[in-house]
């Protein structure tokens, strides 16, 4: 009997959940994994919905961080199933929030107006194969939501159309479904932009307008096509909590709306509107607690206005910028007196700098930020937002565009001192996503190298990637910070077995430190050195002081057998090759 040994990862049971993102899914193949809330696109499989949160999976050791306790311990995503409610009005689902029958009837007139700009997006995704890069997995197909703005333009959610193969649209009560094409993806605030270039998808129908963004309690109504059946459904709450939310899919956080109107698979990238039948957000993900009940969250408006500005300021999208610093409160007398502050100053302390920010060279760790373009920052690093209101300063930084300049106060040895700095969008060492491009990975004598992201870290070791990830692969990607632009962590992915790397069968998910006494910076100048190496040996200095040692000659002869044998068309991906 053969002993069948997987690359160093034990099997796992299947979840009893299905998190990935708010799509519902039309031939029950998974979605991609994007931690915590889940994609709409159809019909999410059966067993996904029979699950019980009641009964979750034994507990396993883990090797990374610690899990979180157990009831502190929430994870955003869009529920698989939603309860079933009485349908009214041909298929619409009417939840009155606690007002007046009068008031209600009245603003869901205003909402059904704006009911014909809501579409139906269906997608054909084709995801990479991180763990086999030189291959894609099968495709699958979802459905979700979207609704049409000025400009002949949608919007739905970046995870709608994420890896996407084929898009269309259907508009409310039509039988025809219209090719799209994606104008723009934006992963961090999980809007993507898409158009229709058959003019006919455009007639009858009046774009949506956009208003402000809502108070606390105001009413919202949440208009999609959910699952549970094929026509418009609309839920409505109110407006529980504004605050800095974490963007599950693009791993970022932004300013959002907590509501109470149920969000459920497919009601991804449907618009939530105020009483006056304008556009407030765009539903994308909910939180699913067995302590929590109908709590969605939804894009507000100044974050949809940041994107379509930058679309069409760039005619691309660009992204948020960020400070490039990490920090941490002065709440603490002692503190605040040891670093010079008088008492009626407040601020925050700066720990690190990213090397690759622009302010690098101005800011120092140590610095106290006072203030950030003309407002005063709280010692919790909060500032004023609106009448009892406070949030994150890092609000104040996404309201900015890539490129522009912001004033900062800071104090330094007791000085106040003020700079102008140029804000840039974050460059990580472990990049949390790849914008659509598929992985990048060289091959020599059968070892698969490839650069470590967050999507390979999932489809190493799933969803729980942060418990079962090596340890110090981990640390680097908490921790780490780039040390210039082009910077990446290089790992031996596997060994493709053959006659020339006996021995090394093991070596799995290691970080490549150098070759040939030379520092690897990236996967491209790693290869780089390897096709231009006339040395007798090829020497890889590994992680944990492992070492891999290879003649040069038969290496790279015995490389394209190895691809064959394996049915790989080139030993590196495109990206390097040129």
């Amino acid at each position: 009997m053969v002993e069948t040994r997987k690359r160093g990862r034990k099997s796992k049971a299947p979840a009893s959940t299905t998190e990935t993102m708010d799509l519902e899914y039309t031939n029950g193949a998974q979605s991609s994994q994007n931690d915590g809330f889940i994609a709409e696109n159809n019909v999410v499989s059966t067993s996904a919905a029979n699950s019980n949160a009641d009964n979750p999976p034994p507990a396993r050791r883990g090797r990374g961080r610690q899990r979180k306790a157990g009831v502190g311990h929430t994870e955003p995503h869009v529920a698989a199933f939603a309860e079933r409610r009485p349908y009214q009005n041909g298929g619409v689902v009417l939840e009155p929030p606690s007002q007046s029958a009068s008031n209600w009837e009245s603003a869901a007139a205003r909402v059904v107006a704006a009911m014909d700009a809501v579409v139906k997006v269906f997608c054909v995704h084709t995801e990479p194969n991180y763990s086999l890069p030189w291959q894609r997995k099968r495709q699958y197909s979802s459905s979700s939501s979207g609704f049409i703005i000025g400009g002949k333009r949608v919007l739905t959610n970046a995870h709608s159309v994420e890896h996407y193969t084929q898009v269309k649209l259907k508009k409310r009560g039509s039988d025809t479904k219209y090719l799209a094409t994606v104008l723009a993806i934006g992963t961090e605030c999980d809007i993507a932009m898409l158009t229709v270039e058959d003019d006919e998808f455009w007639e009858g129908i009046s774009p949506v307008d956009f208003g402000d963004l809502p108070a606390l309690q105001d009413a919202v109504t949440v208009v999609g096509y959910p699952i549970g059946g094929d026509t418009i459904s609309v839920t409505s709450g109110v407006v529980s909590r504004i605050e800095i939310l974490s963007y599950v899919h693009g791993s970022t956080e932004l300013l959002g709306l907590q509501i109470d109107a149920a969000i459920n698979s497919g009601n991804s990238g449907g618009p939530a509107f105020n009483d006056k039948g304008k556009c407030v957000g765009i539903a994308f993900q909910s939180l699913k607690h067995e302590d929590a009940e109908n709590i969605g969250y939804v894009i507000p408006t100044p974050v949809i206005m940041h994107f379509i500005q930058d679309y069409e300021k760039n005619g691309a999208y660009t992204g948020f910028p960020v400070l490039g610093v990490q920090w941490q409160k002065m709440e603490n007398p002692d503190l605040r007196l040891a670093m010079g502050m008088k008492p009626t100053q407040k601020g925050v302390l700066i720990r690190r700098i990213e090397p690759t920010a622009p302010e690098s060279h101005l800011l120092k760790p140590s610095d106290i930020i006072l203030s950030f373009d003309g407002v005063k920052v709280a010692n919790d690093g909060t500032v004023p937002f609106r009448h009892g209101e406070r949030i994150g300063f890092s609000y104040l930084v996404s309201q900015k565009y890539t490129g522009d300049t912001a004033s900062v106060k800071v104090l330094r040895d007791s000085k106040i001192l003020s700079y102008d700095i140029k804000l840039t969008t974050h460059k990580k060492l472990i990049p949390a996503h790849t914008s659509g491009k598929p992985p990048s990975y060289y091959i020599i004598a059968g070892f698969v190298f490839t650069a470590v992201t967050v999507p390979y870290f999932r489809s190493e070791y799933g969803k729980d990637y942060e418990f079962d990830a090596p340890v110090k692969l981990l640390d680097k990607h908490l921790h780490a910070m780039s040390q210039s632009t082009d910077e990446q962590l290089v790992v031996v992915s596997q060994v493709l077995v053959a006659d020339i790397n006996i021995g090394y069968e093991e070596i799995v998910n290691i970080q490549v430190l150098a070759f040939n006494g030379k520092p690897v910076k990236n996967l491209k100048n790693l290869a780089n050195m390897v096709d231009s190496c006339k040395d007798k040996y090829l020497r890889f200095d590994l992680e944990y002081q492992q070492i891999v040692v290879l003649k040069t000659k038969a290496a790279k002869a015995a490389t394209l057998d190895i691809l064959t044998t394996h049915c790989i068309s080139s030993a590196m991906s495109d990206d390097l090759k040129s």
